[in-house]
């Protein structure tokens, strides 16, 4: 096991997430950039997403990642190296490790890019290692991903949600979908826009998904939104049904249903034993979601275990495998691309 430090990057299009060997930590920020006149880098991660939606013609603010792939390496470089230099500044940093998550279900040249990535930014990396994004989350969750037993995966994140079924280390069963928390903030900004001629950020949007999920949230006060009126042009704040919000998520909720039941069609009986006995792990930054774990249990007639820390579970999948000598096959180079 090398002694050199270590990071484990989730590269999500919405937040990014690193763990640090060097002190235990995960880093966790929003996945965009603030770029001004084209070239002046102005800010990244939540300092970036605060201007988001706000920022005048001359500054542009973006993410990155698109639908789980790099959609501008120039911009994903410059933030994954900003982040390395924030968490050495305080060591003495002569190069690292980097164990980095992928989706299955993406391309060679895909994945070679997020590979380039890497080696290109400037970070120093003495050695890239991959892991597929499922088997970290398995490994997250703290469940023995090298054993034979079945395990149903499903990762929601910010522009996609991963269907895996794992066994042994691997990836039996993988299935990618484009639908997450961006297509749940549109369906929000869509049904508000329908029903009261209202026009809504996608910040307004996620405010209030988020506020809906929480486990405190009061059901009988409706949320609050503040937008401009589509026939007067003027500002205004309106309240919004519970009941409207629920029906705009849960139309995408039923589509990811329906792609895992495709899945479950699919998957060996031995392997759909053991998923029938564990049930379904949820996980990602859209797992808790309003409804959504009752909703997949009402659809498939299976438990689902929420996540305790849905945002960070392949981060601390990532660090099993930095940490754990038991873990380290199941990340591989790029020359072979895949240990299977």
């Amino acid at each position: 096991m090398s002694n050199l430090p270590a990071f484990g990057i989730d590269l999500g299009t919405g937040n990014i997430k690193i763990y640090n060997n060097m002190d235990g930590t995960i880093l966790r920020e929003k996945n965009m950039i603030a770029v001004m006149k084209k070239d002046t880098l102005l800010a990244y991660g939540d300092d970036a997403y605060d201007m988001y939606e706000k920022a005048p013609a001359n500054i542009r603010t973006s993410f990155p990642l698109n639908n789980g792939v790099i959609a501008d390496i120039k911009d994903m470089q410059t933030v994954l190296k900003c982040f390395i230099t924030d968490l050495t500044a305080k060591q003495k940093y002569s190069g690292a490790d980097f164990f980095l998550s992928v989706p299955k279900d993406i391309t060679e040249v895909e994945k070679r890019a997020f590979f380039d990535l890497i080696s290109d930014a400037n970070v120093k990396a003495k050695r890239i290692m991959i892991v597929d994004k499922a088997v970290a989350d398995g490994l997250g969750l703290n469940v023995d991903v090298k054993t034979s037993q079945g395990m149903l995966v499903v990762n929601s994140g910010f522009d996609t949600t991963e269907i895996s079924i794992l066994s042994l280390g691997g990836i039996v069963l993988s299935k990618l979908i484009k639908i997450g928390g961006r297509k749940f903030d549109e369906a929000i900004i869509g049904a508000v826009r329908r029903e009261y001629s209202l026009i809504i950020g996608e910040k307004t949007a996620e405010k209030v998904k988020i506020q809906l999920s929480s486990p405190d949230y009061d059901d009988t006060v409706p949320p609050v939104v503040y937008g401009r009126d589509i026939e007067t042009g003027l500002p205004v704040e309106r309240q919004i049904p519970v009941e409207l919000i629920e029906s705009a998520l849960n139309e995408n909720i039923n589509i990811i249903i329906d792609n895992i039941k495709v899945i479950l069609e699919r998957t060996p009986p031995e392997l759909a034993a053991d998923v029938y006995r564990h049930g379904i792990y949820l996980t990602g930054g859209s797992a808790s979601l309003r409804n959504f774990g009752k909703l997949i249990n009402k659809g498939t007639n299976l438990k689902v275990n929420l996540a305790e820390d849905p945002v960070s579970t392949v981060a601390l999948g990532l660090a099993r495998v930095i940490k754990e000598e038991h873990y380290r096959s199941v990340a591989y180079s790029i020359d072979g691309m895949s240990p299977r």
